[in-house]
């Protein structure tokens, strides 16, 4: 008998340094880029938001209508529905337990994410191109 430890993983698993998902490391560091992105966006909307407070009709949809504020809102609206779209996924995987079930749930999530993403775009390109 040999001292060396047991493995769970398959011998494939072991040549390709693959866990049992296959995906966690990939997702697990999309969430990490995206929250660190996140953080600079988020003061800049918030600095953009505030900057707009009591100001006329015209004057917030000149502000809104500028490349550099409408790609800041852009890369903001991106990157926080990927962050939220992925924090979900998570959840779901951890918590839902039927197969069929977490199935659905993961592409409503997906489905979810990506109308609310053509929507806020939507709105977005709109201001900034009338």
């Amino acid at each position: 008998m040999t001292n060396t430890p047991h493995s769970m993983r398959t011998p494939m698993g072991k040549v390709r340094y693959l866990g049992s998902a296959k995906s966690g490391t990939r997702h697990m560091l999309h969430t990490r880029l995206t929250a660190i992105a996140l953080l600079p966006l988020s003061i800049a909307f918030v600095w953009i938001v505030v900057s707009l407070v009591g100001k006329d009709y015209n004057t917030v949809r000149a502000t809104l209508g500028n490349p550099l504020v409408s790609v800041t809102l852009l890369l903001f609206l991106i990157a926080g529905i990927y962050h939220m779209m992925l924090g979900m996924q998570m959840v779901i995987e951890d918590y839902v337990y039927g197969e069929h079930t977490k199935f659905w749930l993961l592409a409503l999530n997906t489905c979810f994410a990506i109308a609310v993403g053509l929507a806020c775009a939507y709105a977005v390109l709109r201001l900034s191109f009338v």
